[in-house]
């Protein structure tokens, strides 16, 4: 199929390409500088931790719907194992297998290619069988800086959105004045859309189709608000199904490939949510940097909220 219009439009308004060199690698993580860690590090008070990421087990979201994306499977491959002395030290070590975007994660800029493009004009073929020579997850560097949760299902008086709900410009800044905090360059936005508690109860069918997520309605929100990363907490990030019918993921297509931002999926962001509705703080500090595995086209990340 030929690209919409309306789509095209939309890339050309967004794209970052050459605004930060023509070598660029990491795309909106640049808005994020020296100047926001320090004013995010100023924002902890008490020193309340709050871990964002889903646990790493073969009861993990993926249904096989992707090739490849499979839940972790551990194995032990020593158990008490001992170097030569009955009574000395000994090992217990275990190794795990597992799709890098199978949990709580970072998409690379490497991620997404359409229409023979990726971020920053880099030919698709920096990617190959052999993974990414360039955009790849460890190019993405440490992500540390002013976190921003928007609880657009609270704001919206629900507990979760419905599937297939469409996040505009008007849901998300319902979700500024809901929780009294403005979205501003450099941040690290995370969307609640409630989407969690269906995998928190074990429906893992009911969390992974028909979610609500961004929306292409957001996409220039987000460019003119400087975000340099945003997250949501479900399994494919934007609202699925999308809006333009035989076009799938168009969301991941702009922000990845023409703005070059780094997105991430499966946060948790039910216990921050409680959090910040008693606090009333629903910005802090956010430590989110991933595993920097070489080559790879996305990467697994435990963040932590502190506040």
């Amino acid at each position: 199929m030929s690209l919409p219009e309306e789509f095209l439009t939309l890339a050309k308004a967004v794209n970052n390409w050459g605004r930060w060199g023509d070598g660029d690698e990491r795309g909106t993580l640049n808005l994020l500088t020296d100047e926001q860690v320090r004013r995010a590090v100023a924002l902890v008070s008490d020193g309340r931790r709050i871990p964002l990421a889903i646990p790493l087990s073969e009861d993990g979201p993926q249904l096989g719907f992707v090739r490849g994306r499979t839940n972790p499977t551990r194995s032990m491959v020593a158990v008490h194992e001992g170097l030569g002395q009955d009574d000395g030290v000994r090992f217990n070590d275990d190794a795990v297998q597992m799709g890098l975007q199978a949990a709580t994660h970072w998409d690379a800029l490497a991620h997404v290619s359409y229409a023979g493009r990726m971020y920053n004009g880099f030919p698709p073929s920096v990617v190959d069988e052999a993974g990414a020579r360039y955009l790849g997850a460890d190019r993405i560097g440490p992500v540390v800086g002013r976190g921003v949760l928007l609880d657009v299902a609270a704001a919206t008086g629900v507990a979760r959105l419905d599937g297939g709900h469409a996040l505009t410009p008007d849901d998300l800044e319902r979700a500024e004045e809901h929780g009294r905090v403005r979205v501003e360059e450099g941040d690290v936005l995370l969307l609640r859309t409630g989407q969690m508690q269906l995998l928190h109860a074990g429906d893992r069918m009911g969390y992974a189709i028909s979610t609500a997520g961004p929306s292409l309605q957001t996409v220039r929100w987000l460019h003119d608000r400087g975000v340099a990363a945003v997250a949501t907490d479900n399994l494919s990030f934007e609202v699925f199904p999308g809006e333009i019918e035989g076009l799938m993921l168009p969301v991941h297509m702009l922000h990845v490939v023409e703005m070059g931002l780094l997105q991430g999926q499966n946060f948790d962001l039910e216990q921050l949510a409680a959090d910040c509705a008693d606090d009333g703080r629903y910005e802090f500090l956010l430590v989110a940097t991933p595993e920097p595995f070489v080559n790879a086209c996305g990467a697994p990340v435990a963040p932590v909220a502190v506040k």
